[in-house]
């Protein structure tokens, strides 16, 4: 029995699929079926049942789930111990992140930790911010940048990085486009185009017309800052995005603050104490290199 077939074992578990967890622990999916096999035959039981749709723990796969995960822990402590020693950090950072995030400074952090820690395996997933949290939660990502609104979850520790408003961008011959000033019911009036339900951005449009009694009816919904632009300069909809997002846009779109969103959009680094060394290097790396946020 190797580490590496209890990571597989672990990893289909929590995923319920085979290609989700092959995509997660870097390897292809005939990989991770051909270890789980030659694991459930030195065990003498089949772990997972496949014959549904979605892949599910047998008895004895239930049974062996925590002893894999603590097996896993306690030889992750042992590179931790060693390089606290050594000051050698070794080991794998799994870091989720919200889908359609482009910011340099997380590019520049994860760089600047790659180059300081090459003994560290970097693993950088996307996803929405409540499956991102929820991993957090879980112990299936170490750390996870995620949109939210008001404030990061309180049992999670956190970083916020940005905090700003909501916009409405809409072409230049939009009748919105003329305006200085925006609200809320004038944006709801009108089409609208937004991030899904549990991203930031979607709780903090929601929160903010829910206090005002207002239902936007959403057009279309879309992951992506990119998608949802694209779709607002075809006339589909007014694109509600961040502060930070509608500059990019600005040779198709005319941007306006909508006045009353009250409820900000936040962008933070969450993650679950107590942290690995190698979270609280990644963590340092963050601070180096976002704009204006210091060293503890």
């Amino acid at each position: 029995m190797e580490l590496r077939q209890l990571e597989y074992f672990v990893a289909v578990a929590e995923e319920r699929n085979f290609t989700r967890a092959a995509e997660r622990v870097n390897i292809s999916q005939s990989g991770v079926s051909a270890q789980i096999r030659q694991l459930e035959r030195e065990l003498g039981a089949d772990l997972f049942d496949r014959s549904a749709r979605a892949v599910t723990l047998t008895v004895a796969g239930k049974a062996a789930l925590e002893p894999a995960r603590a097996a896993l822990a306690a030889a992750a402590a042992v590179g931790q111990a060693v390089g606290e020693v050594t000051g050698l950090i070794r080991g794998r950072l799994t870091l989720g992140m919200v889908v359609g995030c482009t910011l340099t400074p997380l590019f520049e952090a994860l760089a600047g930790f790659h180059g300081s820690h090459p003994g560290v395996t970097v693993s950088l997933l996307e996803d929405g911010s409540d499956r991102l949290v929820d991993g957090v939660r879980s112990g299936t990502l170490d750390l996870a940048l995620i949109g939210a609104a008001v404030a990061a979850p309180a049992d999670l520790g956190s970083l916020t990085l940005l905090r700003e408003r909501l916009v409405a961008a809409v072409p230049s011959d939009h009748p919105l486009a003329g305006r200085r000033r925006l609200t809320l019911r004038a944006v709801t009036e009108h089409a609208v185009v937004c991030m899904p339900p549990g991203t930031g951005l979607r709780t903090a449009f929601d929160r903010a017309c829910a206090a005002r009694g207002l239902r936007p009816a959403i057009a279309l919904q879309a992951s992506a800052a990119d998608a949802i632009a694209g779709l607002a300069a075809r006339g589909l909809g007014v694109a509600v995005l961040s502060e930070s997002m509608a500059p990019a846009y600005a040779d198709r779109l005319t941007a306006r603050v909508i006045d009353d969103a009250d409820t900000p959009a936040l962008l933070a680094m969450v993650w679950k104490e107590p942290t690995s060394v190698a979270t609280r290097a990644f963590l340092t790396s963050v601070r180096r290199a976002w704009p204006g946020l210091g060293q503890d």
